[in-house]
């Protein structure tokens, strides 16, 4: 956790207006988050922080590169990504705090905001749900070990010689 103190916003002593943050996120940042979907990747993060009186409101703009596992033949790939978000953070006075998504609350107490977690969170959401390559078989990142040996497992209905006639049975039903 000591290498993601770096993304703490010390808030403090910034005037009211706007301000901006830089970061750079790499293979450090993701190991501190175990189980994380993403391994690696070069990014880009800006913050855009408009503090007010009651509220401050932080733009992130995350865009790079991450490595994605791919789903076809398990090699790791390339993928650019380029997204957007907003958090708002509100000043309370009680010690009630309750977060939502988009609203996280800070009590008096607090100096500082980490938003690494946030970061996090929008890489993870911007990465893709299936991870294959825009042409799977043809990049330089795919295995083509693994690709050949999935072409000689698969079989198509037109190459197999034992049909199972319940399939048959089956085909029936979907044309009426």
């Amino acid at each position: 956790m000591k290498s993601l103190k770096q993304y703490s916003i010390p808030y403090t002593g910034l005037k009211i207006g706007h301000h901006e943050f830089n970061y750079e996120v790499g293979g450090l940042f993701f190991k501190e988050f175990e189980y994380s979907l993403v391994k690696n990747g070069t990014l880009k993060v800006d913050v855009f922080l408009e503090k007010q009186e009651t509220l401050m409101v932080l733009d992130f703009h995350v865009w790079g590169l991450i490595e994605v596992n791919c789903d076809k033949c398990l090699s790791d790939f390339p993928y650019s990504i380029d997204t957007k978000d907003r958090l708002i953070a509100k000043f309370t006075e009680s010690d009630e705090l309750s977060d939502t998504e988009e609203v996280i609350t800070l009590s008096k107490k607090d100096i500082e905001i980490d938003v690494s977690s946030f970061i996090y969170e929008i890489i993870n959401l911007a990465a893709p749900y299936v991870n294959v390559c825009e042409d799977p078989g043809n990049t330089d990142a795919c295995d083509q070990e693994t690709l050949a040996k999935l072409e000689e497992l698969s079989t198509s209905e037109e190459d197999s010689d034992d049909k199972d006639p319940r399939w048959d049975i089956l085909k029936s039903i979907r044309k009426n």
